[in-house]
């Protein structure tokens, strides 16, 4: 009795040390396949996320192409009643004192030797003639307004000059027109922020071939 009570026993232990291994071996396996998925899975989210990388960056390439197509085709278009006055008589000297502009606002002349910083500025004030003037001078586009002025059109135009390098925006007193858009050597007065000269303006003048200092820079300069 006594060698059999053993026997079992011993049996029973061998039978509870192959089933420990064949637990390890089942878990060993599962933790394979758990970490066999979460690889998978993981290289399945970044080839997802590098796809949809290359997606959005096609799409902004596609977007800033359609963009430049869309600027050249308006930079083309005539803009009514726009002024322009001939460059070469528009002098460039750097002065230290006040100038008297013939037009309000100036595009163009004698300025201050810093120009207005204008890297998609809004000034909430007035701002100094000579320095604006050498924004201009630099490819800058001004938008300058008065009291008559809506609310929505000032807002509007803010946003557009915000978003666009080489532009800056200020009130003004003095000016005829409600709303105005100057570069240098060329000044138009508009309806409202949607009247379609606005978007024209800004396509042909943004650094465009009336800039007497192509390349200059808009930043580094002063503010108001």
């Amino acid at each position: 009795m006594s060698f059999d009570r053993r026997t079992r026993i011993e049996q029973m232990r061998n039978a509870d040390r192959a089933r420990d291994r064949r637990n390890r071996v089942v878990v060993i396996g599962l933790s394979g396949v758990v970490v066999a998925g979460l690889l998978g899975f993981g290289s399945y989210m970044l080839l997802e996320k590098s796809e949809a990388k290359e997606k959005n960056e096609e799409s902004r390439a596609q977007d800033a192409k359609q963009t430049e197509q869309e600027k050249k085709k308006l930079a083309v278009l005539p803009i009514a009643d726009e002024k322009t006055w001939d460059s070469a008589a528009l002098t460039r000297k750097h002065v230290t004192t006040d100038v008297t502009y013939p037009m309000k606002p100036p595009v163009g002349g004698d300025h201050n030797p810093a120009w207005l910083n204008c890297d998609g500025v809004v000034y909430e004030k007035a701002v100094p003639d000579v320095n604006a003037v050498h924004a201009l001078e630099h490819g800058a586009v001004w938008v300058t307004y008065n009291e008559k002025a809506s609310g929505s059109d000032v807002d509007a135009l803010a946003s557009r000059v915000r978003s666009t390098p080489f532009s800056l925006m200020s009130p003004y007193e003095g000016q005829t027109g409600a709303i105005m858009l100057s570069a240098w050597g060329k000044q138009v007065t508009v309806d409202g922020a949607d009247d379609a000269r606005v978007a024209r303006f800004f396509a042909k003048y943004v650094q465009g071939a009336q800039t007497p200092e192509p390349g200059a820079p808009c930043t580094g300069g002063v503010d108001g």
